[in-house]
């Protein structure tokens, strides 16, 4: 039911007679030294209104060089990609100006809490990115941030995310847009006059709508950002529907009701081309994402590694649950053709992830009983033991590294399944309770080595995944299997505590600032799915978790296998910053595709799971 453009009318009258009132703190002025600046608090005051709000989700896009958060706030209705609303974005605040952000703010108490808006919250949601600059505007010295640049200008960003000197603000807002995937943005600044601003290489919806909206101009450069979302794709998903606004900071105006009546007008609605895309995505099952990802990943073995052998591993596991023998014949003959050039592959150096990359042979040896892959799996878990055969502290290339945990437990175990000798397993339990004591902090996260108590995303994926692995070899009478369970609950329960809203997990689990990161999301969610599967894992209590997971693994991987957000190789960093700045991959990427496949397998097994015994229900 379309919302009577009378309503509309009178709510702009009434918005625009009353005086305007501010309830917000001031920011710090540009003469208190910098050094002085507590820039966290200075955001986190202003946002006090928001926070009433019961209808707003509270969040952050990303950080700045000052590890600042840069604030987000939407509603439950834009998690939902496949809502018949209409879904805008604000973005205040970029250019740094009080104005902008009064504005911004203002607007969304008027939407969430107005008597006269709520037929509109019936048609449309609103999120908003209320200080896009966040220490720019703390510092009130225009569109220049605390770093020396100006995230009003340069998009798209280009070279890696999110690894800016000087303007990592830009590059978070263009990324977390294509994932948002708003129907329609808009850039609220501050000018000298009110007037709205529509580029002239906008999009036709964007141009139709921009014939509402008086008075206006039309650039045809600068303004950067509303700009570059008509003509390029954030996070590679589509394009964005963008315009601008300058507010009269002397004279206020409010400019929500004007566009949303505009929008009235013109019948306009979404989904935009970046939403629609990500509602493909989510349109696929388990199996298919995983077939799609099979065509890109696990072809082939240059070196031996966790990295190559995870997909291979998926492919093996993909051909079971399709029923296609060809692809456990075809990851035998890549085996056996490197096997030919490399029949001593320990001998290749490579550390942990050399040892993990044994894995293949474990899983080989389960699927065809061929004792040459045995033999080649022990060789590995034997490097656990003297040559008396008595266990090491710990197995070797740990490099006190929380990814140990997954690097040698699992094919210990997966030894001790297939030769059923127990000390494989009391092996892997001497390994985990080496790293664990090491690094595993008292809040069940784990640091990812001495250096930092920084809780590194997939530095909490491996151990997640590494004792998922574990428990699946560890017979059901195992005297040990109690405490794996009970360290594995401990963690799991401390990562679901930190789950992001969208689903996903951060780069560093415990910091919202940091990004939203892919691989990290794979294991842990690929851990609770097994868990669930397995029983050692309340089924009630972990899959709304795993379900919201899955939601946003699908929308960060396209039909090609490009991805989003994989953090690069990572070793063991001294400090938070250390890891807020590594790479985080757009394209496609061998370790990110492996724990992609590996989770989609184990989705799909679970799924059928679940449908047959609903259909033995009915039967």
């Amino acid at each position: 039911m379309k919302f009577p453009l009378l309503t509309l009318c009178l709510t702009l009258v009434t918005l625009l007679s009353a005086p305007p009132v501010s309830v917000f703190a001031d920011p710090v002025h540009a003469d208190k030294p910098e050094a002085t600046v507590d820039f966290k608090s200075a955001v986190k005051q202003k946002l006090q209104s928001l926070q009433k709000q019961p209808a707003l989700i509270h969040s952050a896009i990303g950080v700045t060089r000052k590890e600042t958060p840069i604030p987000c706030v939407y509603s439950k209705e834009d998690l939902n990609l496949n809502t018949g609303k209409t879904r805008i974005l604000l973005i205040g605040g970029l250019d740094g100006s009080q104005a902008s952000v009064n504005a911004v703010i203002e607007a969304v108490e008027w939407f969430y809490t107005a008597k006269e808006a709520a037929p509109l919250r019936d048609k449309y949601s609103l999120s908003a990115v209320p200080i896009a600059n966040p220490d720019g505007w703390v510092l009130q010295q225009g569109p220049k941030n605390a770093s020396g640049g100006n995230p009003t200008h340069g998009y798209p960003p280009m070279g890696d995310a999110y690894l800016s000197p000087t303007k990592p603000e830009a590059e978070y807002l263009w990324r977390w847009i294509g994932m948002h995937a708003p129907d329609l943005v808009l850039d609220i600044r501050e000018g000298k006059q009110f007037q709205w601003v529509v580029p002239v290489d906008s999009l036709p919806t964007t141009k139709t709508l921009g014939k509402e909206l008086q008075p206006q101009i039309k650039p045809v450069f600068g303004w950067e950002l509303v700009s570059a979302l008509a003509f390029k794709s954030p996070s590679g998903v589509g394009r964005v529907p963008a315009l601008a606004v300058e507010l009269d900071a002397s004279n206020p105006r409010a400019f929500l009701p004007e566009l949303l009546t505009a929008m009235e007008q013109i019948s306009f609605q979404g989904p935009s081309p970046a939403r629609l895309e990500l509602m493909r995505r989510l349109q696929r099952t388990p199996i298919q994402v995983a077939t799609q990802l099979s065509k890109v990943y696990g072809n082939d073995l240059g070196r031996l590694s966790y990295l190559p052998v995870l997909s291979l591993i998926s492919q093996i596991k993909l051909g079971e649950l399709t029923a296609d023998p060809s692809r456990l014949a075809a990851i035998e003959q890549i085996t056996q053709a490197y096997l030919k050039k490399n029949p001593e592959p320990l001998t290749k150096g490579g550390g942990g992830s050399l040892i993990a990359g044994h894995l293949l042979f474990s899983e080989l040896a389960k699927a065809t009983g061929n004792p040459e892959y045995l033999q080649l799996a022990k060789q590995a878990a034997d490097l656990g033991f003297d040559k008396q055969g008595n266990m090491r502290e710990s197995m070797p290339h740990h490099v006190e590294m929380s990814d140990a945990v997954f690097m040698s437990c699992p094919i210990l175990a997966a030894v001790g399944r297939l030769t059923g000798e127990t000390k494989y397993y009391d092996m892997a339990l001497k390994h985990w309770r080496f790293i664990q004591n090491m690094d595993q902090r008292p809040d069940g996260i784990y640091q990812n080595s001495p250096l930092s108590i920084a809780a590194w995303g997939r530095g909490n994926g491996f151990p997640a995944l590494g004792l998922a692995l574990v428990l699946s070899e560890l017979p059901l009478n195992s005297p040990l299997r109690e405490q794996f369970i009970a360290g594995h609950r401990k963690h799991l329960e401390a990562l679901s505590r930190h789950q992001d809203p969208n689903g996903m997990w951060h780069q560093v689990i415990d910091h919202p600032g940091s990004y939203r990161e892919m691989t990290s999301t794979c294991m842990i969610t690929f851990s609770m799915i097994r868990g669930v599967r397995a029983g050692w894992l309340d089924a009630k209590i972990y899959t709304p978790i795993i379900e919201r997971a899955w939601y946003a693994i699908k929308t960060r991987v396209a039909f090609d296998g490009t991805l989003v957000d994989v953090c690069t190789g990572t070793g063991k960093q001294k400090d938070l910053r250390g890891y807020l700045d590594r790479t985080a991959i757009l394209g496609t990427d061998t370790r990110g595709g492996a724990m992609a496949f590996l989770v989609s397998n184990e989705m799909a097994q679970w799924q059928n799971e679940r449908d047959n015994a609903a259909q033995q229900k009915l039967d």
